[in-house]
């Protein structure tokens, strides 16, 4: 059922696009959800496809919002919320962008605290997404069932009550869709080494990714156990297997993750710097 929550994203990019598609006529109304991004053409796009409104620069439309959605670069961050804050008044500000803390936030727009922090990931483009989410203490419980129905528009959402933990979540879930393409990457090389073609390597990849991670999802048994019983002592998944329990394969992956969640914890601190 509609209902008529006015939502404002400042940024028009791919995840912010996502997310409107999910919303407009769901969630709520086209008509109340405006876009505000300085790129002319992402306007077109995103009032052609999901008729939405836009404008070029933060104005009325954030002041009138029920929900405010930072989509920017982090790089960006601090100047918009300069441009944002004169605007803010009880609003929810839900951000999506990486590396930028809610406590930094906050301090920016003057100790403001109705902030939920996300992190989203890149399968929100086809509705399959998995978001982290951390609410700072001035939100209330109408606007954290406000954020999650809008994360929930794109996929599902886990919530989570220390905001430190979005690094670990970033490096699991809102990279983690760059490990899944790497690893398919791999499998169709191999594939065309062996003598099959692009095309039949590339479907092969593919379908046993989204169909193993599929069977994953529906079964009630631990990973642990499916990969096991597909491993006969002496087959050709134990020898596939051992190659890379030989090479580190798993301990490579995990210190991977570490990679990311340090990083993510290092853009925190040098986004978050006021100098």
């Amino acid at each position: 059922m509609k209902n008529d929550i006015r939502i404002a994203f400042i940024g028009g990019g791919n995840m912010a696009a996502a997310l409107i598609g999910g919303l407009a006529g769901k969630l709520t109304a086209a008509a109340n959800i405006h876009a505000v991004d300085i790129n002319e053409e992402a306007r077109a796009r995103l009032e052609k496809q999901f008729g939405v409104n836009t404008a070029p620069a933060i104005g009325d439309a954030v002041a009138g919002a029920d929900v405010v959605v930072l989509a920017v670069k982090p790089q960006q961050m601090k100047e918009v919320v300069a441009a944002l804050r004169p605007q803010m008044r009880a609003q929810l500000l839900l951000s999506i962008a990486a590396g930028i803390r809610a406590v930094d936030l906050s301090r920016w727009l003057g100790g403001y605290a109705a902030i939920v922090r996300t992190m989203p990931n890149t399968p929100a483009l086809i509705g399959r997404g998995i978001t982290g989410m951390t609410a700072l203490s001035g939100v209330s419980s109408t606007q954290r069932d406000a954020a999650d129905a809008i994360m929930q528009a794109v996929g599902e959402t886990v919530w989570l009550e220390d905001e430190s933990l979005l690094d670990p979540v970033t490096a699991v879930s809102g990279s983690g869709p760059a490990y899944v393409f790497y690893f398919i990457e791999a499998m169709q090389e191999a594939a065309q080494a062996m003598g099959l073609s692009v095309e039949q390597g590339n479907r092969l990849a593919i379908a046993t990714f989204t169909g193993a991670a599929e069977l994953a999802a529906r079964s009630s048994d631990p990973v642990s156990l499916l990969r096991e019983r597909v491993t006969s002592k002496g087959g050709t998944t134990y020898a596939a297997l051992a190659s890379m329990e030989e090479s580190g394969v798993k301990q490579a992956i995990v210190r991977a993750l570490q990679a990311a969640a340090a990083r993510g914890r290092e853009m925190g601190e040098e986004f978050g710097r006021d100098d």
